[in-house]
């Protein structure tokens, strides 16, 4: 079950880079879940191949469909089925030292030499969600919001991972979206479901802040960079 809103799933339904700040509480610690990094989805005992596994949750509603992307998305987003948390302070660690960029461009650059691939430099959308939740928030109540705007937001496209947390002693957490581009962000974040998860975060957290970052592969997926994201 998810234990952040899903308003990371598109940078502009809260403010921009705001942050709000309410009383402060504390929380006890959650395990990690364990993402599904599967990139076949078995149906009836066949296959779907173009169907990707791209967040905790593996129900149809919630699968990347591989065939609405061109190659070079196809292949991040299958890269990033690879993606782990490094650091047991995500919540609050500088955003590239959360994960295994590194080990993630190597994929891509593995894929991409499999699949007779040029990779020229591309760039990504990123959207952090860091958040505070007090003990009076109940955590079924944040997974059925969450999982509903993940499956609104699955659906509009060129949403290629999701990942998120679980909070530390003191209530805080992250989770972290990687997008095609801002566009299919913001056409992802405006939904109904979107609309009920923000109007909730007030409620729910003691505190929220979001950040907008741009994911660099370099030529060749030799190398990688991100950096904040500039209009």
């Amino acid at each position: 079950m998810a234990v952040t809103l899903s308003t990371p799933l598109g940078s502009d339904t809260i403010q921009r880079s705001a942050t709000t700040t309410l009383d402060n509480t504390e929380n006890s610690s959650i395990t990690i879940p364990e993402s599904v990094t599967s990139q076949q989805v078995i149906d009836g005992g066949n296959k779907k191949e173009n169907f990707l596994i791209v967040s905790p949750y593996d129900e149809e509603p919630h699968l990347l469909d591989l065939s609405t992307l061109d190659t070079a998305n196809q292949l991040l987003a299958k890269a990033l089925t690879g993606l782990k948390c490094l650091r047991v302070d995500y919540a609050t660690a500088p955003y590239t030292e959360i994960f295994n960029w590194s080990e993630v461009t190597q994929s891509i650059q593995k894929l991409a030499t499999a699949s007779d691939f040029t990779w020229k430099v591309t760039s990504f959308y990123i959207v952090v969600f860091r958040s505070r939740i007090p003990p009076t928030t109940v955590y079924a109540d944040l997974g059925v919001l969450d999982k509903a705007a993940h499956a609104e937001a699955t659906k509009s496209g060129g949403f290629l991972k999701y990942w998120f947390g679980s909070p530390d002693p003191e209530g805080r957490n992250l989770a972290t979206c990687v997008w095609r581009n801002q566009h299919d962000a913001r056409v992802g974040s405006i939904g109904e479901a979107h609309r009920k998860a923000a109007a909730a975060t007030r409620f729910l957290y003691t505190e929220w802040k979001i950040e907008r970052l741009r994911l660099i592969i370099k030529d060749g997926a030799t190398d990688w960079e991100i950096t904040n994201w500039e209009d």
